[in-house]
């Protein structure tokens, strides 16, 4: 039986950051990923948006992580020339009741530690985006946004580089806790073919598939596995030149941010994404949600043309809360929260898990390395 050092199950940004610290620290890794490449999945269908940590309650590791994720991913992106931009946002109130909301999403944000949010009137947004109809509005001068996809190959790049392997089309389908590690035995995912392997350390970053992964793993109580839930956001775009050049986000609704405007490298202006409650995983884009849509841009910007957005993609995000719940943390559990030494499970990592997943990366590691 082949014997490897740390395992990590998931091949997305997160999975790829993991794999890289460790790497780096000198551990033997290997990444199993399902699909025939990697970051297929949430990594790949998102708004690239580089978050500064303002929205997630003082002291949550949602908090914490994505501004200690954001200062080492623009340090990484800048030392490995991946392409990005520092574009800044603004958060819109588009009523004056909203105004109250700026300022509670302020508040949070120092309690933070973010502390260069401006709050702005309408006058002084619509001088920074003549086409914004607003009636007051909040600077975030440290948004950007990024090639996620150039950012994960320079993440496997690293990984690489300093020994790591990834298995492509392999799947974990069993794990058992065996002595000082793990027993794991892994299908190819084109063949069938079977084959098992022993490792020390087991990294579960497997996203949407992570709480049903946990629940494989035989020797992990079944009370420390929580049940993920799928929120499935569709975008739109519209082709042509931009009529903004900063990101423009509504005031948070319930499971989400709202239908916001994000910008791409190129300067091409997208939708989204919603929020759609499902039961299983549906990447299928439903072109009946464009009224819904014109209606939310165009309360921020009313001159969106009729009948112009056009849907593109969707993607879905691993919750840990349902409708009408509390919006819930991440959970990065090792040994100390569930008894079993050498195993981190990561749970409900969604947004902002891009921006987060070198600091995400650092903490995970941390568990391991003792």
């Amino acid at each position: 039986m082949d014997r490897i050092d740390c395992v990590v199950v998931g091949a997305g940004v997160v999975g790829l950051a993991i794999a890289q610290r460790l790497a780096k620290l000198g551990l033997d890794t290997l990444i199993l990923e399902r699909a025939p490449a990697f970051g297929t999945e949430t990594s790949a269908r998102n708004s690239e948006v580089i978050h500064a940590g303002i929205y997630y309650p003082p002291g949550s590791l949602k908090a914490q992580l994505c501004r200690r994720g954001r200062d080492l991913l623009y340090a990484h992106l800048t030392e490995h020339a991946v392409p990005h931009r520092r574009c800044g946002k603004l958060i819109v109130a588009t009523a004056p009741d909203q105004t109250a909301v700026l300022n509670e999403i302020r508040s949070r944000a120092l309690q933070c530690g973010v502390t260069d949010l401006r709050l702005l009137d309408a006058a002084e947004a619509q001088r920074m985006e003549p086409a914004l109809a607003c009636t007051a509005a909040l600077l975030s001068p440290v948004t950007g946004i990024v090639d996620s996809q150039g950012f994960m190959r320079s993440l496997l790049g690293q990984a690489e580089a300093s020994g790591a392997m990834l298995s492509l089309n392999t799947a974990l389908v069993a794990a058992r806790v065996s002595g000082a590690g793990f027993v794991l035995e892994t299908e190819d995912t084109v063949t069938g073919a079977r084959f098992t392997l022993a490792a020390r350390h087991l990294v579960n970053s497997a996203g949407l598939w992570a709480s049903d992964l946990a629940g494989r793993i035989d020797g992990l109580a079944p009370d420390r596995v929580p049940a993920t839930r799928f929120a499935r956001g569709t975008y739109f775009s519209l082709p042509g030149r931009s009529a903004f050049s900063h990101l423009v986000y509504p005031v948070p609704e319930p499971g989400g941010l709202g239908v916001h405007l994000t910008l791409d490298l190129a300067g091409a202006m997208r939708f989204g994404p919603d929020v759609d409650w499902i039961d299983s995983i549906d990447y299928r884009v439903n072109n009946d949600r464009q009224g819904h849509f014109e209606t939310e841009v165009r309360k921020y910007w009313p001159a969106l043309p009729p009948g112009a957005l056009e849907a593109t993609y969707c993607g879905i995000r691993p919750k840990l809360s349902g409708p009408g719940e509390a919006a819930a943390d991440f959970r990065i559990d090792g040994p100390d929260r569930h008894g079993v030494p050498g195993l981190v499970n990561l749970f409900g990592i969604e947004s902002p898990g891009l921006t987060a997943s070198l600091a995400i990366a650092e903490v995970v590691a941390n568990q391991i390395v003792r």
